[in-house]
């Protein structure tokens, strides 16, 4: 792919100019400087944009011989962070969302059949090929898969970007996938669905069901963010600015800790209703096992029922069951059963 390679390059030469100890600037310069830095910045956007549609291109070569693949639009809550255009006020605006969808190849249309919601995991990350081989085995069993883009996914341009609303408004984003394929996908059984997903992803799991139990069957959270006030205290100071930054919380915890409590599941267990297995490990070097660890004895002590497992240094780390390793794909069978006993196939 020789285009990326080139802005790739482009972006590298440019931030080495801008990290030159510069002499002093004549009149002017300092406008110039700052107009080549929000070139920069826009340019890497549009880099995301072509790495996204690569991506996507990849989806349907890699996994068109099982699944029928798509990518559909649906629309969440509004941005309120928007700006109101035309005097159109942005409460008008719902949010639009993109989401894969991927129907096992040859599935009885005439019957109805599990689905599986897959939020991705990262701050900024996005539902990239790396989980090919996930969807894979998923579809296999028989089970329809979607992966909502939420509001802050990268691929989709500054606005989507900065719409990030990390344990808000991205959870109603992958909730209204849910919706969308329930009310739009007549072979889908809207009473048995599942929600799946690791890191983020998995405290997007975890804070979907306890606020939607009555729409999941059952939920898996994979080495799940569970404790942002924790996690913040032990993560640096580039992954501070995530949350601090003015188009998204726009306060430390130091000053909104109500702000980021709200957004951390290990203060919402006493809400669990819903059939939930938890994976972590001793030796994850992004989520901490202390979080996890947090989270379990939260749910114990609001007398909650779920399935749990802390593995000692599994290989891999915080990726420990979604590589290709015979070690990863006996955790995921364990996964697999589990949710076999809510969806059946």
């Amino acid at each position: 792919m020789r285009i990326p390679r080139i802005l790739t390059l482009t972006l590298v030469l440019f931030g080495l100019l801008l990290q030159r100890p510069q002499p002093a600037r004549a009149a002017g310069e300092d406008d110039r400087v700052a107009k080549l830095e929000r070139a920069v910045e826009s340019l890497s956007f549009e880099l995301d944009q072509v790495r996204k549609a690569v991506d996507d291109v990849f989806w349907f070569q890699r996994l068109g011989d099982v699944a029928e693949v798509d990518k559909v639009t649906y629309v969440g809550p509004p941005n309120p962070r928007g700006e109101e255009t035309y005097g159109i006020a942005n409460e008008r605006h719902p949010f639009k969302v993109h989401q894969y969808v991927f129907v096992p190849k040859g599935l009885d249309r005439a019957r109805r059949h599990p689905l599986i919601v897959l939020p991705h995991g990262g701050v900024h990350g996005d539902f990239g090929t790396y989980h090919v081989h996930i969807v894979r085995e998923m579809v296999a069993r028989g089970w329809v898969v979607i992966a909502p883009e939420y509001r802050g996914s990268t691929g989709y341009g500054r606005g989507f970007y900065e719409a990030i609303d990390y344990g808000g408004l991205e959870v109603d984003d992958v909730v209204a996938g849910r919706d969308w394929a329930v009310e739009t996908l007549p072979f889908v059984d809207g009473k048995r669905v599942a929600i799946v997903g690791w890191s983020h992803g998995g405290m997007i799991a975890l804070l979907a069901v306890f606020d939607h139990p009555e729409k999941f069957a059952a939920a898996y959270a994979g080495v799940p963010v569970s404790d942002l006030l924790t996690r913040l205290g032990y993560l640096t100071e580039e992954y501070k600015g995530y949350f601090s930054a003015a188009h998204h919380i726009g306060k430390s915890p130091y000053e909104a800790v109500d702000e980021y409590r709200r957004r951390s599941p290990v203060f919402h267990a006493e809400k669990l209703r819903t059939p939930l297995l938890v994976h972590a490990t001793t030796n994850d070097r992004d989520v901490n096992v202390v979080e996890v660890e947090g989270l379990i004895r939260a749910l114990k002590a609001a007398g909650k029922k779920f399935e749990s497992k802390i593995y000692q240094d599994a290989p891999g780390g915080h990726s420990f069951n979604r590589i290709d390793t015979p070690y990863a794909r006996e955790s995921r069978e364990e996964i697999y059963r589990f949710l076999e006993r809510y969806l059946g196939r």
